[in-house]
């Protein structure tokens, strides 16, 4: 029987364990560099899925993430850092994973086969909705069923998967398929897979970000400066784009509650912070254009 790819046993590693460490770890990391070289064959697919997400952010959607297992860690661990990345709300993402969130290191298995339980996952997804649905073999009963109950609701829908031709991708708007070679250690999709998997998720919210206007000269200019570390990042970002002192900084973003967008523009000579917010509005929150309007790059 013809095993998928995911599944299947990588040529060259069959007596990893009797290998010295140094070489066991070698295989490993050829096996995770190969796994980022699959990504490459899904540029166009991801850049499509970012598209989607900053549209659904745009207007009144979500953006919903559901998997089971390892793909379901990579799903959270994105949608979890987009809050203290791109101040994103946190009712504007939902993370469904099969059997629920772990509290401990217990993650049982037979849960991605819950179909019921996805039906009730599924419950309140709508249209504007985005859902990204992530299965390394793309035919896991929980993150399909939530897809096709996304699609029938008239979400709009992404697939991840790490197989062709992959179940996954029928109920899929935007189809991104990472062709990552047999795991070093077969089946163990928390390996390559998942790595492709990160990356890929990395590049679509990132993105994503771009196109929202919360990117401005590589700096994440719409963060939540919600501990030290970040307020002073706040303040270096206004520094670097307007050229102030670390004072005015820090006055401009005191004024606008830690906003990094309107202290910048507090910075660049507005004089208040509601005319700030107002250009901000004006240009879509893209800080460029609001700086742009106001002459600041002429």
């Amino acid at each position: 029987m013809a095993l998928p790819l995911t599944e299947s046993v990588l040529t060259g590693v069959s007596s990893i364990d009797t290998m010295p460490d140094a070489a066991v770890l070698a295989r490993v990391l050829a096996g995770q560099k190969a796994a980022l070289v699959a990504v490459d064959a899904a540029m166009v697919p991801i850049a499509q899925a970012a598209v989607l997400m900053a549209d659904a952010i745009r207007g009144e959607g979500r953006l919903i993430y559901a998997a089971a297992g390892s793909s379901a860690l990579m799903a959270v661990a994105d949608g979890l850092e987009l809050g203290g990345t791109f101040g994103i709300a946190p009712d504007r993402i939902s993370l469904l994973m099969a059997g629920g969130l772990p509290t401990d290191a217990m993650m049982p298995g037979h849960t991605e086969d819950d179909v019921d339980e996805a039906k009730l996952a599924a419950q309140g997804i709508c249209a504007g909705d985005v859902v990204i649905a992530v299965t390394a073999s793309g035919n896991t009963p929980y993150a399909i069923e939530i897809s096709r109950l996304a699609k029938a609701a008239g979400a709009r829908t992404i697939g991840i998967a790490n197989n062709a031709n992959a179940p996954i991708f029928e109920t899929s708007d935007v189809v991104i398929y990472l062709p990552t070679p047999p795991e070093v250690i077969a089946g163990s999709t928390r390996l390559g897979a998942a790595t492709a998997q990160k990356a890929a998720l990395n590049m679509m919210s990132t993105l994503m970000g771009v196109h929202l206007g919360h990117v401005h000269d590589a700096m994440m200019v719409n963060l939540i400066a919600d501990n030290a570390k970040l307020r002073a990042r706040a303040a270096v970002m206004v520094c670097t784009i307007t050229g102030v002192d670390a004072a005015q900084a820090q006055d401009c973003l005191a004024r606008t509650d830690g906003a990094v967008k309107p202290a910048v523009l507090l910075a660049a000579g507005i004089k208040e912070v509601a005319q700030a917010e107002a250009m901000l509005g004006r240009a879509g929150g893209v800080l460029r254009a609001a700086l742009t309007d106001h002459g600041f790059y002429d």
